[in-house]
């Protein structure tokens, strides 16, 4: 083997990782929120949360990410401890079904037919339609497609090129003793642990390791430890993207690294017991890639049919090794739970991050309507506390504005769609609007705190002329907010149309109030504080009448 062949290898391994990623992304991008969204939601029991996560992870291709959103899924409070654990076991049966695939590429036959089935013979034509698919259709999800086909294209070219690449080292004596080392089960396991680790991904090192017993030198005896090892390896990844995170999200990282411990030990602990008593005659055989996709398979299946009855076992002993602090806070307020949505693990699915990010925008658009309630409330019936509890909802109003601002920026800078993209500008525009109503509204209760400070009221039908103003105020955000939760684009027109109304109901009391100052029924000051409020009262219409707007446009 002399230098060419060893840079044929190094660029047979890139194509193949850079096509695993492609392919990765393109399933991700193409399926959207829905499987994460899926995993949210049915995950209530273990059997139903291994059929999901293996389902998932099938789809998408990456046990790794799976597992990550499933510590993002426990660090937002959208899932529970105990409904990980079956996302998890599910996710490593899951990611077996690359190694299946891979495992086609050692298919040999003179039929025709069955030579089709082999990756390197059917991934030209998929290549083909990807590249048509990207420079003459127009459709994302076409686009997306295209790269799915061509991400699987350069995967599998990259996996013949590093077969074809190695194939000369299995007349080199040092290779074959190189791999005689790892069939001791300590060293293969940290051999595969370690590369594992390296690439962050058990799918890419198995893919690796098929490459590698394609020279036919490499036994039985020497892959399985690795393979073992890559099962723990690939559990780096949630363990590293728990850091920073809530109890609970450590805990689900350790709950994946015990899986595939405890699984390990046990697996090897009873295959070697059985190999002393009844030596096996495959393990000196020279392995190919579907024995290794079998080793993968059974490896995961018994782990999970093994530790699936013990799911509760598994969360007390992550919960022995990961404890709370006394000063830690695991649970936000009630007001503050829609910030939890915005987990930066999310954004490796741009898609459903952003349908986490409108999540969140709905609990602002509801505290903002209940901050305006609450300012109404005490036009009649002021006192310190309950104007306190108007300051409070404004500043967590805007703690929601920062935070989703920072969130939707940087999911601005990812690979989105068109329609995404128009969907993260209307979320942008709809946390302004909502921002300032409950700008206006703390405006409006700093008035009705001059009103009782200085121990003046308006007069009886003054006091109804404004009681009748912000009744309509306060309908016009209730329909706001109907609209929005709903998107209802039937119910923007009536806001609009209220909108209307609201101006005319400022005007009028402004004009009523010009009469009693004339007929010294009340004060300059007083005309000061009432016409605050009809300015802030016409703002907070105006800024409804904004979201109905946006509303009626979207597609």
């Amino acid at each position: 083997m002399d230098i060419f062949n060893v840079l044929t290898m190094i660029g047979g391994l890139s194509l193949f990782l850079y096509g695993m990623h492609v392919l990765g992304e393109g399933l991700t991008k193409l399926s959207g929120a829905r499987m994460q969204e899926i995993l949210a939601k049915l995950s209530d029991n273990p059997i139903k949360g291994v059929l999901l996560g293996a389902g998932v992870t099938a789809v998408i291709q990456s046990s790794s990410a799976t597992t990550v959103m499933a510590v993002g899924f426990v660090n937002s409070g959208i899932m529970q401890l105990k409904q990980a654990v079956g996302i998890i076991m599910g996710a490593n049966v899951g990611t077996t079904i690359t190694s299946w695939i891979l495992s086609l590429s050692g298919i040999q036959s003179e039929s025709f037919f069955i030579r089709m089935l082999k990756p390197t013979s059917f991934s030209p034509i998929l290549a083909l339609i990807g590249v048509i698919f990207l420079l003459f259709c127009k459709s994302e999800k076409k686009h997306d497609t295209g790269k799915i086909l061509i991400g699987f294209a350069v995967l599998m070219f990259g996996m013949d090129t590093m077969s074809t690449a190695v194939e000369p080292l299995k007349d080199i004596p040092e290779f074959t003793r190189l791999f005689t080392a790892f069939s001791n089960p300590i060293v293969g396991l940290i051999a595969g642990a370690v590369l594992t680790a390296a690439i962050q991904s058990s799918s890419a090192s198995v893919g690796i390791l098929q490459a590698l017993c394609s020279t036919g030198a490499i036994p039985y005896n020497s892959v399985l430890p690795i393979i073992m090892g890559q099962n723990i390896g690939t559990c780096v990844t949630a363990l590293i993207s728990s850091a920073g995170a809530k109890v609970n999200a450590k805990r689900t990282a350790f709950i994946h690294l015990y899986f595939n411990l405890i699984g390990t030990i046990v697996f090897m602990a009873l295959f070697y017991l059985a190999y002393a008593v009844h030596p096996f005659a495959f393990m000196t055989q020279p392995a190919n890639a579907s024995g290794i996709a079998v080793i993968h398979s059974c490896f995961n299946v018994f782990a999970t049919l093994l530790l699936l009855p013990f799911s509760n076992s598994l969360v007390r002993l992550a919960e022995m090794s990961v404890k709370q602090t006394d000063d830690e806070e695991e649970t936000a307020s009630e007001y503050l739970q829609g910030l939890s949505l915005l987990d930066t693990r999310f954004l490796k699915n741009p898609a459903f991050a952003l349908s986490q990010c409108a999540k969140a925008v709905d609990k602002m658009a509801e505290l903002s309507v209940e901050t305006f309630y609450a300012t109404t409330e005490l036009m009649n019936d002021y006192s310190d506390d309950k104007a306190n509890d108007v300051d409070e909802l404004e500043g967590i109003i805007d703690q929601y504005e920062e935070r989703l601002g920072n969130y939707l920026t940087k999911l601005s800078s990812l690979d989105v769609s068109r329609a995404e993209a128009n969907r993260m500008y209307d979320l942008q525009s709809f946390i302004g609007d909502f921002e300032r109503i409950a700008d206006h509204a703390q405006m409006m209760k700093t008035s009705f705190k001059k009103i009782d400070r200085k121990k003046k009221k308006f007069s009886e039908k003054g006091n109804a002329e404004i009681s009748n103003m912000l009744n309509n105020a306060a309908e016009i955000c209730k329909r706001c907010l109907d609209c929005f939760i709903n998107n209802d684009k039937s119910a923007a027109a009536s806001i609009v149309e209220l909108d209307k109304h609201i101006d005319k109901i400022c005007s009028s009391v402004i004009k009523s109030h010009k009469k009693r100052l004339k007929n010294g029924k009340c004060t300059v000051d007083m005309g000061f504080i009432l016409s605050d409020l009809t300015n802030d009262v016409r703002s907070v219409s105006e800024h409804c009448k904004n979201i109905a707007d946006t509303i009626s446009k979207t597609a």
